[in-house]
Parts: structure tokens; sequence; C-alpha cells
């Protein structure tokens, strides 16, 4: 017989809760969770659609999903099958990781064919609801759901949207919580591109490369060649550090390469400076060059 995996409830007071989820309205007072609590605090972006995908959809959101993780950004989405699963089948093997929010109990599965990403899920990334185990699958569970997925990303991506499609609602919520809604466009003569096109049309920032996306985030990454050649011993030493981890604090970093606080800031600001680097939230990352 098959071994449950351990469900841990992180509430509101508890260290791993997530900060970006702090400031949202009607934030839950615990989360049931199966898998890396790490993840509930690192850089994070949603990557949402349609259930009903065209092929184009379903490569895109791989894709981008994969570029992200591999940037070491946490890849958050909702485990529906369509556009959510393949954003979670881009990321899971990636630094980043991903992270499911369900719009039912934590031990339970939905949709069913999604079995087997779910314990990928739960053994690489982290598993995540509001609701308790054993909770069934209900309908207005969903929109809850997607305030949580919009609330512990920064931006949200809808990659391709129906004009009814839930991914709408999450874009919107995002929105409400003043984070960046980004959308992939599509076929104009397409249903399955209705609500993503709209969004770009009442605002959303267009998708037009994964390279844009990336270079909006500040995560376009130089190569190692192109960095042995713009980068001194020591930065080369930082950035070696930050490719391989993803995001390190600057106190990680002296204690990984031995600088001293006031070294480290001195080759942080010029390595900033460069745009090679950029801070966010306490963490340094890569950027683009």
């Amino acid at each position: 017989m098959k071994e449950k995996r351990k469900i841990e409830t992180v509430d509101i007071r508890s260290e791993f809760f997530p900060r970006m989820l702090r400031e949202i309205e009607k934030c839950p007072e615990k989360l049931y969770c199966i898998g890396n609590l790490e993840l509930l605090n690192r850089r994070s972006i949603a990557v949402v659609g349609s259930r009903k995908t065209t092929q184009y959809g379903r490569n895109t959101a791989r894709e981008i999903a994969l570029k992200l993780s591999s940037r070491g950004i946490t890849v958050v989405s909702g485990m529906a099958a369509g556009i959510d699963t393949c954003a979670h089948e881009g990321a899971v093997n990636q630094r980043g990781g991903t992270v499911a929010v369900l719009g039912c109990g934590p031990d339970v599965c939905y949709p069913s064919i999604n079995a087997r990403l779910k314990e990928i899920i739960e053994a690489k990334g982290l598993i995540v609801s509001e609701f308790p185990p054993g909770t069934g699958v209900e309908k207005y569970h969903f929109p809850m759901r997607n305030r949580i997925i919009s609330g512990l990303s920064e931006g949200t991506v809808v990659v391709q949207a129906g004009a009814s499609s839930g991914a709408i609602i999450t874009a919107e919520l995002a929105v409400d919580q003043q984070r960046d809604v980004y959308a992939v466009p599509g076929n104009i003569d397409s249903q399955y591109n209705l609500g993503s096109n709209k969004l770009i049309r009442d605002g959303a920032i267009p998708v037009l490369t994964t390279g844009d996306l990336l270079d909006q985030l500040g995560v376009g990454v130089i190569d190692e060649e192109e960095a042995a050649l713009i980068l001194s011993d020591s930065e080369r030493q930082v950035y070696k550090l930050l490719m391989e981890r993803g995001e390190l604090s600057a106190d990680q970093l002296c204690m990984f390469t031995g600088f001293r606080p006031s070294e480290m800031a001195k080759l942080l600001t010029v390595m900033e400076l460069k745009g090679i680097v950029f801070s966010s939230m306490g963490k340094i990352f890569v950027a683009k060059n």
C-alpha cells in the first residue's frame, strides 16, 4: 500500500506563511500543504489559462513555465486540465519548482487524470489548499482558489483563455491585489483566445516572446562566456553562486564566499549597475545584461 505524504498546516502566525499572501484581502487563516514549504516564500509568478486549449497554448504554457522556473522563479497554477497542467509540467523539474493551489482538500486529486502529476508535485514542489483534508470539490471553491493563486504571485500570466475562463477571474483578482497581469496574444478569430486578447486590450502587458517576459521580470540571463568578459573574479564568484542556487540573500552570499558584508555590498552595487543582478524582497537574483 502506498504511503500517504504528510499534510502540514501553516497558519498565518507561522514563519512559513507566504509574505505575498498576507497582503491580500480575505487572506486565509491557514493553509494545508504537502511538499516543500520553502516555495511559499520564493519569488513567484502565476501561469494560468483555460481547460480547453490548442496545441499553441499548451506549448506556450510549458515554455514560459520552464523558462521562468529555470531562472529560479516559482510557477504557481491551479492544477486544472489544460494550461495549468502544462505550466506545472514545464516548471516542476526546474530549480524554481512549482506550486499547485487546489480547490479541494490537499489530499484530494481533481481532476483525477492529474493523479500522477499531483504525486510529482508533492515530491518536487508544493501542493497548497485553504480547504481541510477530505474536502471535496465545489463550484464556489474555484474563485476562492484563484485569489490564492494570484495572491501568492507578484504577477499573473494568462496564456490562453476564452471569454468566460476562470483564468480571467484570476487576472481580475491580481489587478485588485495590485499585481501585474501579463497575457499571451492569440488568433483573433479563435474563441480560445478571446479572453486573453481582451485582457491586452484592457491594459494587460502583452507577452510577445518568452524573452520579453523574462526581461520584464529582470531575469534574462547572460551566458557564462559573456560573464567572463565583463565581470571581475569576485563578481564571477557571486554570479556562479546565483546561477547555481537561483536566489540568495546578501548574508548567504557572504557565508558562501567569505567576503565581509561591506565588500559584498560594494560588489552587488557594481553588479547591479552592470545589469547582472537585482534585488527583490531581501534576495539577490541574476538579472538581464
